[in-house]
């Protein structure tokens, strides 16, 4: 039955599988590269559904290059140089010294455990000593170290893929073709020429006609990724192999263009990154064959453990020597190394040309590249973490909530999620509502948030979601948008605003609480009415039904917080459950009420209700 199913459900299949096993690795939080192997390996050697080398023929190779220029080009459009400032010593050394360090110990131990021979040794030490973006992201997502670490990782992840890959040409030539087949002494000039050029040429052009409006904006996306592989094939074209380093100069260039927006086309390039990395993966898993006698043996298991043990520690040791690193950060910069797709693709391509060459242990090469990515992204995916925490440089689980908006609504929602030991920053354009939010005990941001200051200065470390609360609604909907591509879409919640003006403006982010709940309605309840949060913890006698039948007809649900302190908002679609240990906020009426002052209006005393809530200064 197998050898009837056409090319058109067997891509889909693997589109299907590859996002499959994206989403299942976000809901694990795992790196997506593990399962991406295993689908490919289990649809490819196991089952035999997935052939890929039938299936593409000689587009295969071409298909996968293009393939990972793109993914370059999208790592390395996120690479800002006042991102890596005081760490670009450190970036500079990892990507040189510490990639040769890399490869030659790991080329001294391949041939020491007579695994290959030295010159293909040498090969493996080069292809084995890159990371990539494609499982260090994954890997930093899961991680969440501190900022600079951070930095250094991607820096580091996207930099090296391409020079790892120049090196091993320059060695796979020696090792093909033999000294005198080589013939060109400036290779390697001629390699970081071009490929420099090209992208070069390729950024400021594009730079122009962006700048210019010379395109519709329809067009900007799908005219970059036209440039992006136009300049791949014509630097190929011109020297063979130096496409790479191109992709890689024309992004870090646009990246660090002052005045060029390249956030519509980062945001295109991340969606197409992911579908490619997952494609790709999945593809070269399959062309894996499971019968290599290398993959079983005390001599492999060796490698391995020294690839993790000893060659990545040198090779950060001798990148850090003199630095201001801290230790911790060196040591799980010491730890996380995963190996990722310029790898697994490279040493594809390299392993066919050296078996048509004759080279002894060619066959090897794929498989036990393949294990090293395995191991590398399995051991370091689970354990960069707990590692990281137990380092003391990893950020704190993104629990907290940033509040758009000083008025009494979010000041008294950010005071109830204080009690409960929850992070919280207030944001406003107003001196008095965030000097009230100060002199309260709250962390504040004093400006617009959806500003480049606030890009700058506002500190997010430990938040993870947003309430927009303020009364201006179209503000509300901008910082949904903004903070939505951060936190998350399902994370960022709006509020309605009863003015129908302001009701017409474009909805962003879920909308938190009953239908016939407005910003306006909770601020007259809370400064006219004495109405205020109260906080309920459910039991196994005391559910979220019993509580609802004990509450008045006035009360008004606001969150839920989990056991592990997780936040629930109450939405219009709301999904979740809340059970046993949950915390229930809701809003409900005291014993005792704020005398109204008919004589003033309801922005008056709700700005009369903000001051008498300020401390006032001891006498003296």
């Amino acid at each position: 039955m197998l050898e009837h199913i056409g090319p058109a459900f067997i891509i889909s299949f693997i589109v299907a599988t590859g996002i499959a096993a994206q989403w299942l690795s976000w809901w694990l939080k795992q790196p997506a590269i593990l399962l991406l192997l295993v689908a490919g390996v289990v649809s490819g050697p196991v089952l035999g559904v997935l052939k890929p080398d039938e299936l593409f023929g000689d587009l295969l190779l071409p298909a996968v290059s293009l393939g990972v220029a793109v993914i370059l080009f999208e790592g390395s459009l996120t690479l800002k140089f006042s991102e890596i400032r005081g760490h670009g010593q450190v970036v500079t050394r990892l990507v040189t010294i510490g990639a040769l360090v890399s490869m030659l110990t790991i080329a001294v131990a391949a041939w020491a455990l007579d695994l290959f021979s030295w010159e293909v040794a040498l090969l493996f030490g080069a292809l084995v000593s890159v990371t990539g973006p494609t499982v260090i992201v994954p890997i930093l997502r899961s991680v969440r170290p501190n900022k600079s670490l951070s930095n250094i990782l991607r820096w580091e992840g996207i930099l090296v893929d391409p020079l790892g890959a120049i090196a091993a040409l320059v060695i796979f030539q020696l090792v093909a073709l033999g000294p005198e087949g080589v013939g060109d002494y400036l290779l390697i000039g001629k390699l970081f020429g071009v490929g420099a050029g090209i992208g070069a040429v390729a950024a400021f052009g594009l730079a122009v006609a962006l700048r210019r409006h010379v395109m519709p904006d329809y067009l900007r996306n799908v005219i970059s990724l036209a440039c992006v592989l136009l300049a791949f094939s014509v630097s190929n074209v011109l020297v063979h192999e130096s496409g790479l380093l191109a992709v890689t100069v024309m992004g870090v260039i646009l990246a660090n263009l002052k005045g060029l927006d390249t956030e519509e086309i980062l945001n295109f390039k991340e969606s197409l990154t992911v579908l490619l990395t997952s494609v790709l993966f999945i593809v070269l898993a399959a062309r894996v064959p499971l019968h290599s006698v290398h993959l079983a043996g005390w001599g492999t298991a060796l490698l391995l453990l020294f690839i993790l043990f000893i060659a990545r520690p040198l090779s950060v040791l001798a990148s850090t020597l003199g630095s201001s690193l801290p230790w911790a950060e060196r040591a799980v910069l010491s730890w996380i190394a995963p190996r990722g797709i310029i790898a697994a693709a490279v040493s594809a391509l390299f392993a066919l040309r050296l078996e048509e060459a004759g080279v002894e242990g060619a066959e090897s090469l794929v498989q036990l590249t393949f294990a090293v990515i395995v191991v590398t992204v399995f051991v370091q995916g689970v354990t960069a973490r707990p590692f990281a925490r137990w380092m003391g440089v990893a950020e704190p689980d993104a629990r907290g909530m940033l509040i758009v908006g000083g008025n009494p609504v979010a000041h008294a929602i950010a005071q109830s999620l204080k009690k409960l030991d929850i992070e919280v920053i207030v944001a406003d354009t107003s001196w008095e509502q965030i000097r009230h939010a100060r002199m309260t005990g709250l962390r504040t941001y004093f400006g617009t948030v959806v500003s480049d200051d606030a890009d700058q200065r506002l500190d997010l470390v430990g938040i993870g979601m947003l309430f927009a609360l303020s009364h201006r609604a179209p503000l509300n909907a901008l910082a949904c948008i903004r903070y939505g591509t951060e936190f998350g879409s399902a994370n960022v919640f709006n509020i309605r605003i009863a003015d129908t003006a302001e009701r017409a403006t474009t909805p962003a982010g879920r909308t938190l609480f009953k239908d016939n709940v407005t910003l306006e309605k909770l601020e007259a309840l809370i400064v006219e009415e004495g109405f205020e949060i109260r906080h309920t913890r459910l039991t196994g006698e005391f559910d979220f039904h019993q509580m609802e039948e004990t509450q008045s007809e006035e009360s008004i649900l606001l969150y839920a917080v989990s056991p592990d302190g997780a936040i629930y908002p109450f939405a219009s679609d709301r999904t979740f459950k809340a059970g046993k240990g949950w915390r229930i906020a809701y809003l409900d009426k005291t014993e005792w009420t704020v005398p109204e002052d008919k004589t003033k209006s309801a922005g008056e005393r709700a700005k009369a209700h903000i001051s008498d809530q300020i401390p006032k200064p001891l006498p003296g």
